[in-house]
């Protein structure tokens, strides 16, 4: 008897572009011999079952089921392929509990958690983790430009703070350049982080649980074309990805250390993806943030590293579909 997963995307937020494109990719290489998979769109106009692009059933949210043929379909595990809110967020992790469906992401806490990158980056500094000095501001709060460069040193990263995409992100050089980047970023978020630039290369990690053993995927290199990592490199190809990265063993054991060590600290599942910095001068990886729903497209780091490391996307989707339904 097949399973039937609901994979989830769409999304409330700007991301929602980067969920169609990773749910296809997660579609495509989800084991059809072992799953039954509903594509399953949740976007402002309301929650549907789509099949070939065409809405074919609206979802009733008080079981979250569909009917089709005069039958009801329910589901015994969802696939979580939404970035931004409702499904990094918490929100519709904090919905399946209720209803007693497991899924493939971080549970409520923890997707809350680290959709808040000051939180998260406050949580982990508390374990002991390198991160970089940064100021919340919140747009119920005045703030004053001047005191916060009083408190960091330029350059300086403006992002909102929440969200993955990149979506509303400044580099500030010259003090002048603050006020309109906490201006732009406060357009898309009602909290902003500015936080202190460390210099290094960048690298991002995939890490994930499966059989109950925390597992590091191979790291990649993230070398960005523009200033920086923005939503142009991140998703428009401004961006050079080199995996494996070529990095002394030493900063690999330290990197696949602190992400198995923050996996554990923030108590995740699934699989997510742990960004850093490696500083050369201070000999170690300062976390920069987790994305619990990491983009499956094709292009996506994920995707590689699990390439990298000699396995298929197949293999790998049954796995973390395996690890949720085991909690069960």
């Amino acid at each position: 008897m097949k399973q039937s997963i609901a994979l989830v995307t769409g999304g409330y937020s700007g991301e929602s572009v980067i969920s169609y494109k990773s749910a296809a990719t997660i579609y495509q290489h989800l084991d059809k011999e072992q799953f039954d998979v509903y594509v399953i769109d949740i976007n402002p106009e309301g929650w549907f079952y789509v099949r070939d692009g065409q809405r074919i059933a609206t979802v009733d949210k008080n079981d979250f089921s569909v009917i089709l043929d005069s039958k009801q379909v329910t589901f015994d595990a969802v696939f979580i392929g939404l970035h931004g809110t409702p499904g990094e967020d918490g929100k519709l992790q904090g919905y399946f509990d209720m209803l007693h469906i497991p899924y493939t992401s971080c549970n409520a806490a923890t997707s809350a958690l680290t959709f808040n990158k000051r939180y998260t980056v406050a949580v982990a500094a508390l374990a002991g983790i390198p991160v970089a000095p940064s100021v919340h501001l919140f747009a119920h709060t005045p703030y004053n430009a001047a005191e916060i460069l009083q408190q960091l040193k330029l350059p300086v990263f403006v992002k909102p703070n929440n969200g993955g995409s990149s979506i509303g992100m400044s580099k500030v050089k010259v003090a002048e350049e603050l006020q309109p980047a906490i201006e732009k970023a406060f357009a898309e978020d009602e909290q902003v982080l500015v936080e202190q630039m460390i210099s290094g290369r960048e690298f991002s990690v995939g890490v994930f649980k499966t059989g109950g053993n925390i597992q590091v995927l191979p790291i990649t290199e993230v070398e960005a074309k523009n200033d920086f990592f923005d939503f142009e490199a991140k998703y428009h190809g401004a961006s050079t990805e080199t995996t494996p990265a070529q990095m002394p063993a030493t900063w690999q054991e330290q990197i696949e250390a602190t992400a198995k060590n923050i996996y554990a600290v923030c108590n995740c599942s699934g699989v997510v993806r742990i960004d850093f910095i490696y500083d050369e001068a201070a000999g170690k990886p300062y976390m920069l943030e987790i994305n619990t729903v990491p983009g499956q497209s094709e292009a996506s780091i994920i995707p590689q590293q699990v390439r990298a490391k000699g396995w298929n996307l197949q293999d790998f989707y049954t796995a973390l579909l395996q690890e949720a339904l085991a909690k069960h």
